[in-house]
């Protein structure tokens, strides 16, 4: 592929954890490759490095792996990947029959990759190498994860085109321990996301791997419970993409090796800080700030609602239906940390749509309130009365739609008038977030009907006319919880009115100044 294509494969090769005294014997080894550059005619990734230093630091903080037997080869050639892998065949070889000795090697694979081929800094890796290196290797499990990923608004494609993804081996020549993880159909891009910085999958499988994906709650990832968790949260988050959903694969063969753990969140927990989340929300979890390394992701589904972390500061950020709630705390080692809704900034719904930070386009409102216009030409006291409105928000600007009514009269020693004005405006906003307070300025116009209606000794019928107008105006208000808010609003009006001074003389159209004052409540939804 082109373009930035990105393809995780994790070569978990080697033996689960047994539930046996042999525990302290048993053998894990990784090797995590990350290239964000590929051949020459492809475009550098942005996160393929960070996806593998990501599964790197997961495996040697609760995977049981020691940090000798972990490599990370970062942009490196082809031809290091394959003396690595040689290197690590020596080491294992003959651990796959002692059961005393049972291995686990994981090899991981973030970048450029095509049908054929790992893209490796201007040299090629073929599948067939990886493939036959699962064949041969003395290790007990054995498995392959493809991730390719897609761009656009939302997402990138980890190559500009669709290409042909890697196909998976019959499940009748699956050797047995062999594993094979895909993270899309072979009919797919993988996507990855900017929010997430990293491909979907892989931030997936990594939160799962920090304990979100404990579905049975006995401290322990097995390779089942991280794939599913994987294959759920990566439906769930391509779903809302552009590019479509992304449907992550397996096929293995683990007859006799057990039950394969990947991870031991719970056998760490006095090393590391465990965090729990309250339900119904989904949490994105930052380190340092809100522009830190996003670590982890729990969502609103997830039944497991903790997670297990290096003690230190963290930033989180919680997504309900209308609201969001973030803010920083702090995660001491040897402890549980209650996340708290209380405890964190909450912002609105409206908000996150204008701060583009929302998967919704568009907020919308409904709002109502008085107002009053100081006097018009032929009017003698200010125009008071009230409105109805419905108004869009977007990332940038809104847009706001009004229906009003006011009164106002006219009298002097020979007349008095009665007018009632109707007015339909239509106007451009954009508006500023300051804590709970917002202020906004605006930029519309919009068409008044009036109605006169006379008294007077002679006859005096009822007059209608039409003045279109134009406004510039400024407001500020307050939000409260649950979407509703209030305000002040002030605006600068200018009328194009048709006025008679005499009955005889015609009509010239002249421009009337006001100014408008508005009382205002409303709801976002």
């Amino acid at each position: 592929m082109r373009g930035l294509s990105c393809a995780l494969l994790y070569w978990l090769l080697a033996n689960a954890w047994w539930q046996a005294p042999a525990q302290a014997q048993a053998q894990r080894f990784a090797v995590i490759v990350a290239n964000n550059r590929g051949l020459s005619s492809d475009e550098p990734l942005r996160y393929a490095v960070a996806d593998g230093e990501r599964v790197y630091s997961v495996l040697r903080e609760i995977g049981g792996f020691l940090p000798s037997d972990v490599v990370l080869l970062r942009d490196e050639p082809a031809e290091s990947l394959r003396q690595t892998l040689a290197a690590l065949q020596a080491r294992t070889q003959g651990a796959g029959d002692d059961p005393v000795k049972s291995s686990l090697i994981l090899v991981y694979y973030s970048g450029h990759a095509d049908a054929k081929a790992l893209h490796m800094r201007d040299s090629s890796f073929a599948l067939s190498e990886l493939e036959q290196f699962a064949h041969t290797a003395t290790a007990s499990v054995r498995m392959v994860v493809l991730d390719a990923c897609q761009s656009g608004a939302l997402t990138r494609v980890k190559g500009g085109r669709v290409g042909a993804a890697f196909v998976l081996p019959p499940e009748r020549e699956l050797g047995t321990g062999e594993v094979f993880l895909t993270a899309s159909a072979a009919s797919e891009d993988a996507q990855e996301s900017d929010e997430l910085r990293g491909s979907f999958f892989t931030h997936a499988f990594v939160s799962g791997l920090l304990g979100v994906a404990d579905a049975d709650g006995d401290g322990a990832i097995a390779l089942d419970e991280a794939y599913r968790h994987a294959y759920q949260a990566t439906l769930r988050a391509t779903s809302r993409t552009r590019s479509g959903t992304q449907h992550p694969t397996y096929a293995y063969d683990l007859r006799g090796a057990g039950h394969v753990i990947l991870t031991w969140p719970q056998r760490y927990a006095r090393e590391r800080a465990e965090l729990h989340f309250p339900n119904d929300l989904g949490f994105l979890i930052m380190r340092d700030a809100a522009d830190g390394l996003v670590v982890a992701e729990l969502s609103e589904r997830a039944s497991t609602r903790k997670l297990s972390l290096l003690a230190g500061r963290y930033f989180v950020r919680g997504r309900g239906q209308a609201v969001m709630y973030e803010g920083l705390l702090e995660a001491p080692a040897a402890r549980v940390t209650e996340v708290s809704v209380e405890s964190l900034a909450r912002v609105d719904y409206a908000k996150l749509v204008r701060k583009g930070r929302s998967e919704h386009i568009v907020a919308h409102s409904l709002e109502a309130g008085l107002r009053a216009r100081t006097p018009l030409p032929g009017s003698m006291q200010p125009c008071l009365g009230g409105f109805l409105g419905y108004g869009m928000d977007f990332a940038q600007l809104g847009v706001r739609a009004r229906l009003a009514w006011c009164r106002t009269t006219l009298h002097n020693a020979a007349l008095k008038a009665e007018l009632h004005a109707y007015d339909l405006e239509l106007r451009l906003h954009h508006v500023w977030d300051v804590s709970a307070l917002w202020f906004e300025l605006s930029l519309g116009g919009g068409t008044s009907l009036w109605n006169e209606r006379f008294v007077t000794r002679n006859v005096a019928p009822p007059r209608t006319s039409i003045a279109p107008f134009l406004t510039l105006g400024a407001a500020v208000g307050v939000d409260f919880p649950a979407g509703w808010y209030a305000g002040l609003d002030a605006a600068a009006e200018t009328h194009f009115i048709s006025l008679q001074h005499e009955r005889s003389d015609p009509s010239v159209l002249a421009a009337g100044f006001a100014l408008r004052g508005t009382l205002l409540a409303g709801r976002r939804f």
